[in-house]
């Protein structure tokens, strides 16, 4: 029985993991109804990205006036770049009694653990960093200084992992969808989640 509020489901982890692979796999299953959050970002689009599908792609004085305007839940740099997620869309998404899927860098995911210490955080882990590298190589987008700092980065955010309630492997798309699914079913299952549902249930009779 599902709670009248909806779980905040936040999936992050090092550059390179596959988080948007994941999440793209993760919305086309038909029995898991989530909504995504879009992140708003100053990065340049990758081929075949769309803004307003993928991200919102703004420049460096439009994201600074959103951190002003206090209209981001999370926002941070990450390589020379700013990520941050719309409060608003958040807020009135989850009240709506609907899931919320953030898709977001670690240090975006500390700030919204700060704020919504409810949500459900996932880690998404490589399987190697040797596997992180081959991936990030692999967008042929990348230079040798930028891969590197990512892999730097990834040795700190792994460390970082004991902040999160559950760890899934990438190894394989669809097994880390399934382990994320039976993630998001059980967290519904809590009881401290749907224990008011059926207190007004017995009080009702």
């Amino acid at each position: 029985m599902r709670s009248e509020r909806g779980l905040l489901i936040v999936l992050s982890g090092p550059s390179g993991v596959g988080k948007g692979t994941v999440r793209k796999a993760l919305f086309e299953q038909e029995d898991l109804a989530l909504q995504y959050s879009i992140s708003v970002t100053t990065r340049k689009p990758r081929e075949g990205e769309v803004d307003g599908v993928d991200y919102f792609f703004r420049t460096r004085e439009e994201f600074e006036d959103m951190i002003r305007s206090e209209k981001l839940l999370e926002w941070a740099e990450f390589v020379g770049n700013y990520y941050g997620t719309p409060v608003d869309y958040v807020e009135q998404t989850l009240q709506e009694g609907k899931d919320v899927f953030l898709e977001i860098e670690v240090q975006g995911a500390l700030q919204v653990k700060k704020a919504f210490p409810e949500g459900v955080f996932v880690f998404l882990a490589p399987p190697s960093l040797s596997e992180l590298k081959s991936r990030i190589v692999g967008r042929g987008t990348e230079t040798e200084e930028v891969i590197q700092n990512r892999l730097r980065m990834a040795k700190e955010e792994i460390d970082l992992m004991d902040a999160y309630d559950y760890v899934v492997e990438n190894d394989e798309i669809h097994l880390a969808c399934e382990r994320i699914t039976s993630i998001v079913t059980a967290e519904h299952c809590r009881r401290d989640r749907v224990a008011k549902y059926y207190k007004q249930m017995t009080e009702a009779e």
